[in-house]
């Protein structure tokens, strides 16, 4: 299981990365001219959340990479040994697979909304279809689920803090994001948040 995990994990963060980041922003580009990224450089809440993201993902990349290459320095990342259990890491693996499908699905079913971050610049359509009359952020929801899968896969200091922090960023990100949405969108919005939950 370990051997296999070693090149799982790194496949699993690539296609993570390529299919949920830069395919679906690439798509967008293409299809509208529009950067969808927009966190920027300033000293905003909102963009100084986008680099603590940046870092967090290093971080996790890091982790993934000494579990794969050398036992003596995945040692330095504090292993929680107690919660090292095949089961667990079965429960992980399915958390992984499960949150990458549904963050595409969601993604797709977006469309030309997607942003990585609050564009003030682009009016974009308030999207309720799909995956999205299910949760109000289920991309986000995709990316908590990725986290703690990955914890349960390789139970760390580094993978915990990585899911600790990503859920507190999350929570922050979102909260930031409604209230954007909230000016917005209007009425529409207000609609949508009583129909449908913030996560499930």
């Amino acid at each position: 299981m370990e051997s296999l995990l070693k090149y799982f994990l790194p496949a699993y963060l690539a296609a993570y990365f390529f299919a949920a980041f830069f395919w679906r922003s690439y798509a967008v580009w293409k299809r509208t001219g529009v950067n969808p990224l927009v966190f920027k450089g300033s000293d905003s809440a909102h963009d100084y959340i986008g680099r603590v993201f940046k870092l967090l993902f290093a971080a996790v990349v890091a982790a993934v990479a000494v579990y794969s290459t050398s036992g003596r320095l995945y040692e330095y990342l504090t292993p929680i040994t107690w919660l090292e259990r095949r089961w667990l890491q079965w429960v992980g693996v399915a958390l992984l697979l499960t949150s990458l499908a549904w963050t595409v699905v969601a993604q797709a079913q977006m469309g030309e909304s997607w942003r990585i971050g609050i564009d003030e610049g682009h009016h974009t359509p308030l999207v309720r279809k799909g995956v999205f009359g299910l949760s109000r952020n289920p991309i986000f929801l995709g990316m908590m689920l990725t986290l703690l899968g990955l914890f349960l896969v390789i139970p760390n200091a580094v993978t915990l803090r990585a899911f600790v922090l990503g859920v507190v960023l999350i929570q922050i990100q979102v909260r930031l994001e409604e209230e954007f949405l909230s000016g917005a969108h209007g009425d529409d919005y207000a609609d949508y948040r009583r129909d449908v939950r913030r996560w499930l």
